[in-house]
């Protein structure tokens, strides 16, 4: 005799599993170090350059690691809700896979940050939270437009990591390996997004995310 319950799955997923299980995926990015797929960059250098910086140096390292920081715990929650509201599956599945290089991005930016002696930013919660919608409305108006906002996302955050790299002390090479490795990334998952279709942002829609981001970079650096 065939057991026909056997055939069946033991329950469906439900809104309430969706809604638990990201708010343990966004506890997890926000208080919880995470294991990095991919080794740190730090790594190829093995002296710790935090001991051979001054206070100054130190503090000013510290301040750009904490707004690398922010921003790739906005881009984890943003990844997450364009995922979850991309029509097409094999773009939601992209945009996972592009989510587990930002979370080593938040793993290594994390990490370095506790080598420096420094903390995250004490607003995390708030830009998980603000990305969070943002990706899901993202997703909403349309695949195109969310491939368009990504790329429109990651090539600000090229120019900003490029920034990074010319502010950061000159005997900082653990950080600038960090910086220079994450900036390798964004790039990618621009250049995916483009070639999968990305719209073309209007020109508001671009200025109003630089000032977001500029809102969010000087308050990730003091608080």
């Amino acid at each position: 005799m065939i057991n026909q319950c056997s055939k069946k799955p033991f329950r469906s997923t439900s809104l309430s599993d969706l809604l638990i299980g990201e708010v343990d995926r966004a506890l997890n990015n926000i208080f919880c170090p995470q294991q990095s797929l991919r080794d740190y960059p730090a790594t190829t250098n093995n002296n710790d350059d935090a001991n051979t910086m001054d206070q100054q140096q130190r503090h000013k390292a510290a301040e750009l690691m904490r707004i690398n920081h922010a921003g790739e715990m906005a881009a984890q929650a943003l990844y997450q809700g364009q995922s979850l509201t991309a029509r097409d599956p094999a773009l939601s599945e992209k945009l996972k896979a592009a989510s587990i290089e930002e979370s080593d991005h938040l793993n290594w930016c994390r990490r370095r940050l506790s080598e420096l002696g420094e903390r995250p930013s004490r607003l995390d919660p708030l830009w998980y939270a603000g990305s969070f919608a943002i990706g899901i409305s993202a997703g909403i108006a349309g695949d195109r437009w969310n491939l368009g906002f990504l790329a429109e996302t990651e090539h600000q955050v090229v120019r900003h990591l490029d920034k990074h790299l010319e502010q950061l002390p000159s005997q900082d090479s653990r950080s600038r390996a960090i910086v220079s490795q994450m900036k390798i990334d964004e790039q990618g998952h621009a250049e995916l997004a483009e070639s999968l279709g990305a719209a073309e942002l209007p020109q508001p829609v671009k200025q109003f995310m630089q000032l977001t981001s500029k809102v969010m970079t000087h308050l990730a650096q003091k608080i």
